[in-house]
């Protein structure tokens, strides 16, 4: 084995151990945004019954 080829071939590696670090944040971020917008729902939802049931008598200002 030549001297370039080892040299790449640790480039290759330590390219790919990087950028895993990276995947794996993008994937631990999108799974908690999922995690949230999924626990957001229920109040959504309440909001959205509340809205519809309560008196909307009140007067309008001028």
């Amino acid at each position: 084995m030549s001297a370039r080829f080892v040299m790449r071939a640790a480039l290759l590696v330590a390219c790919t151990a990087g950028l895993s670090g990276c995947v794996v944040g993008a994937v631990v971020g999108t799974a908690v945004d999922v995690g949230v917008e999924v626990v957001k729902i229920p109040f959504k939802v309440g909001k959205g019954v509340y809205d519809a049931v309560k008196d909307d008598d009140e007067p309008k200002k001028n």
